[in-house]
């Protein structure tokens, strides 16, 4: 029981760590007013990153021993876990999806970015491009997620026409 106890605790701690991350990854994200698309990208691939370092470290070796030390032990604090669990799998599932469809927009960044403010000629793809991640995509269809992205395609088209009057 000692050792059940301190295996507890650890499981415990963790538990409080993987919350902490959950709440922190669901928190609104400040960013400048003129940031592109790119940093919709950059953002899901970093949260790809650290979520899935994160289901690295609850499937190892040490971990899997400790759990199933506390399920012969019929711990009560596996409940808490077995949930957290399936949240960071989900969260993980999300962000390496949202990175696949958001990696599909990714060749119109470029030209978005450097083309004239005649960029008529890429809009109805990039167009065509965001209705099918919305149509297919399990989890960045919703309007949060699609507000964002417009919001940032739009900053790009507005940075680029400032930077091609600039020029001119």
């Amino acid at each position: 029981t000692e050792v059940t106890e301190k295996l507890e605790e650890a499981v415990m701690i963790w538990t409080k760590q993987i919350r902490q991350v959950l709440v922190e990854s669901e928190q609104i994200r400040r960013e400048a007013d003129d940031v592109g698309p790119s940093a919709e990208l950059e953002h899901w691939k970093s949260r790809m990153s650290s979520f899935n370092s994160l289901l690295d470290e609850i499937k190892s070796s040490r971990v899997k021993k400790i759990i199933s030390i506390l399920q012969a032990a019929r711990s009560k604090t596996l409940k808490q876990w077995k949930e957290l669990d399936a949240s960071i799998t989900i969260a993980a599932n999300e962000a390496k999806d949202n990175v696949r469809y958001l990696y599909t927009l990714d060749k119109f960044f470029g030209p978005l970015a450097n083309a004239s403010p005649v960029m008529m000629e890429h809009i109805p793809s990039l167009m065509n491009t965001v209705f099918m991640i919305y149509c297919t995509s399990p989890y960045y269809n919703t309007s949060e997620h699609m507000t964002s992205l417009f919001l940032k395609i739009t900053n790009q088209m507005i940075n680029t026409c400032k930077t091609y009057l600039c020029e001119g």
